[in-house]
């Protein structure tokens, strides 16, 4: 069965709306059983069918770089959590616009987001991203603060930029119309703030957030709704 997998941590700007509006979009949108997981380190009463797991490495979320993320990688967690199928990571703040059951048919072992970052060279960004069980174990077995301290990186290390430095060459989405996944107001959206045609997800990496856009038609539809 498909996996779907979350991350609330802090005191962020993320509060669990966030977690029940990314679900309402996934019921909504993919037409296929799955499992929906929450990493969290706080109480949640979920109105939703949730699993919710404790962070297993807290320190990892006490610095910047979304590190806490890798452990999914370890297959004892992957064990402890009976994890059978493909495994979809998703950034709370992404809306589910369109549907999603021919983009997570993907066979490769790890498929990442590419070109959605506009000052960051990094080719690679963590807001969705897919791999099989077992693969790509040596993403955590290798990971170290002070291994991810010599790889290449814009204004801090972090789990994108480790995804660069050990699998250069995985698979991709490609932001845009091929894959209907766009990167809001980044590379490749097209000028003014529309949804564009054909769009599946749409990611708000760095410092913007749907909270912040609920004036506009497509977000009052799909993630406020």
């Amino acid at each position: 069965m498909l996996t779907i997998c979350t991350w609330l941590w802090g005191r962020s700007k993320y509060t669990s709306i966030y977690v029940e509006r990314l679900y309402a979009g996934l019921k909504r949108h993919l037409q296929r059983p799955f499992r929906f997981l929450l990493m969290t380190d706080q109480l949640i009463d979920a109105r939703f069918e949730i699993e919710r797991y404790d962070i297993l490495d807290p320190e990892l979320t006490r610095i910047r770089g979304c590190f806490a993320r890798l452990r999914m990688f370890d297959i004892e967690w992957q064990k402890h959590r009976q994890i059978d199928g493909p495994i979809v990571n998703l950034d709370l703040d992404v809306v589910i616009t369109g549907p999603l059951n021919e983009l997570f048919t993907r066979q490769e072992p790890l498929v990442l987001l590419e070109g959605a970052n506009s000052s960051n060279p990094c080719p690679f960004n963590g807001s969705v991203f897919m791999f099989q069980p077992g693969a790509h174990y040596e993403l955590w077995a290798t990971f170290s603060l002070s291994a991810a301290q010599k790889m290449r990186f814009s204004e801090f290390p972090d789990d994108q930029g480790w995804f660069w430095h050990k699998v250069p060459r995985a698979a991709t989405w490609k932001v845009g119309p091929t894959s209907g996944i766009w990167s809001f107001r980044k590379r490749n959206w097209p000028q003014g703030d529309e949804l564009p045609r054909g769009a599946r997800i749409v990611a708000f990496p760095g410092h913007r957030d749907p909270a912040q856009f609920t004036h506009l038609q497509w977000v009052k539809e799909n993630w406020i709704a």
